[in-house]
């Protein structure tokens, strides 16, 4: 006899910073009997998985595959992968986890220089060109995304730079992948991670990793074992490749619902999956514009999947979200950092991108908002007409 009853969570809609809202063919993929983990049936799902994540980073690395873990154990992989102690790193950072790549850098016993933008700001390329002229770095890391900001950063330019120099271009893509443009070969990307929680809308607990010709060099290279048994690739590569040697249980579930999100993502088409993701950003934007709300983030380097924006002054930011969720069912995120207090994080990433999502909020957050005071109107409308 139990005390605890049956666990049955609310449904909400998901407008924060991740996760996203779930697809129901994800949710019965996850519900699929489970096999071995080196069950042909279940090796199958890997070959398919990989040749999916290819087409979604738009590559053909043969080293294209799921670690086992959130988007974090991505950027460790990455990391604890292509940098040796004492190797020299330039991180640039405009965001929390531009500062969480810094550290993980360290830990590595990396010499970390690093490059700082205003956050809201992409990281100039010219800061970049600087740091290159002056120092040998063997990786140059750049977060793609800034969950933390809403900040797009452009790459190409970067990218540019950091191979004329002879380094290794290392990409956070958590918040991008699936959710805007990202292509993985013609940018020259050599170390790239994401999650499947973002624009995915896959259960947070996969981190899809991507390492090209370049990076694979390097690392046969090493001269130190890497830093992370678990993590290292010259071990993983050989359970996901053609010689399927046993290095852990991998999460069976998890790889079934990650192949399923991927045909979706196939299924609706890359350029339509990002027109959607734009699209239903700019009718939230002009139903925020539309009460009065300002944005954090230039409309040039805005992230589709994420949208800043300002809480106005007199305004309880608590008082709001605790609102907008227990009333409404809808979570949006806090700020981090920097803008803890001061911004909200509204995101509209894979199943959440949707018009009838958009309108939904909006309508919530006026009607939230005229508790306080706050006077604004016509969010609704002004979307529509987006």
């Amino acid at each position: 006899m139990t005390d605890f009853p049956i666990f049955d969570p609310p449904e909400r809609l998901l407008m924060g910073p991740g996760p996203s809202n779930i697809h129901p063919r994800v949710y019965a993929a996850l519900s699929a009997p489970v096999v071995g983990h080196l069950d042909p049936v279940f090796l199958a799902v890997m070959e398919e998985a990989k040749a999916l994540l290819r087409a979604t980073f738009q590559t053909r690395n043969e080293l294209t595959i799921a670690i086992s873990g959130t988007g974090s154990a991505g950027m460790e992989t990455c990391f604890v992968n292509a940098v040796e102690p004492g190797d020299r790193v330039l991180v640039c950072i405009n965001g929390v986890f531009g500062m969480r790549m810094r550290e993980v850098a360290t830990r590595c016993g990396a010499e970390v220089d690093i490059i700082e933008a205003e956050w809201g700001t992409a990281i100039p390329t010219e800061s970049v060109a600087e740091a290159l002229s002056a120092a040998e770095y063997k990786v140059v890391a750049v977060v793609h995304a800034e969950t933390s900001t809403g900040v797009l950063q452009p790459l190409e330019q970067i990218s540019r730079l950091v191979h004329d120099h002879g380094a290794l271009f290392l990409v956070d893509a958590v918040t991008s992948l699936g959710g805007v443009e990202l292509d993985v070969d013609g940018l020259e990307i050599d170390l790239c991670y994401s999650g499947t929680q973002k624009c995915l809308s896959c259960p947070p607990g996969l981190s899809p990793v991507t390492f090209s010709t370049r990076a694979m060099e390097r690392l046969a290279a090493r001269q130190t074992a890497v830093q992370s048994w678990y993590l290292d690739l010259s071990l993983i590569s050989q359970y996901w490749g053609e010689s399927r040697v046993y290095h852990h249980t991998a999460p069976i579930s998890m790889n079934y619902a990650l192949r399923e999100a991927l045909r979706l993502v196939s299924e609706e088409g890359l350029e339509a999956r990002w027109s959607r993701h734009l699209r239903n950003q700019q009718a939230l934007v002009r139903g925020l514009e539309a009460l009065g709300l300002s944005l954090v983030v230039d409309e040039s380097i805005r992230l589709p999947a994420l949208t800043t924006v300002r809480i106005p002054q007199g305004i309880d930011d608590a008082n709001v979200r605790g609102t907008l969720l227990q009333r409404f069912g809808i979570e949006i995120g806090g700020g981090l950092g920097a803008f803890q207090g001061k911004a909200w994080r509204v995101g509209l990433m894979g199943s959440t991108s949707t018009e009838r999502n958009v309108t939904t909020f909006l309508a919530a957050l006026q009607a939230t908002l005229a508790e306080q005071g706050y006077k604004g109107g016509g969010a609704v409308e002004a979307a529509l007409s987006a």
